[in-house]
């Protein structure tokens, strides 16, 4: 098998230590490789979509990405339907988009968000 060399954070680290114990995985490279197929799970189901459909779009973000989170709204606002915005913990944010549109152009949008290294995490729901 391969080896795959990567570079974590003491905090990423750290997540994956918890993650280890409490789930019960035999090691940081079971972590890993999970995350990995559910990534790979998540861009097939992804990929896969056609036609006209509802979406919700979850992203967390801290405060300062704000002005990163309104352009990329703005350049997709004909597939929004609803926004909402919450202050979750300390300097996190949480936004939803109800989506309406494009299979293609909802997914440009989730990957607008997705490739930006200022979202914390994004999470798309296909309904």
């Amino acid at each position: 098998m391969p080896i795959v060399s990567i570079s974590l954070n003491d905090e990423i680290l750290s997540e994956i230590d918890k993650l280890q114990k409490s789930m019960g995985f035999s090691g940081r490279s079971e972590i890993i490789r999970a995350g990995i197929r559910n990534l790979i799970a998540e861009e097939k189901q992804r990929s896969n979509l056609a036609g006209v459909i509802h979406a919700i779009l979850m992203i967390i973000h801290d405060e300062e990405s704000e002005q990163i989170v309104t352009g990329i709204k703005h350049n997709h606002e004909e597939l929004i339907g609803t926004h909402l915005h919450s202050k979750i913990e300390g300097n996190k944010c949480m936004e939803l988009f109800l989506l309406h549109g494009e299979a293609d152009k909802v997914d440009v949008m989730t990957r607008d968000f997705k490739t930006n290294r200022k979202m914390e995490h994004v999470k798309l729901v296909i309904t």
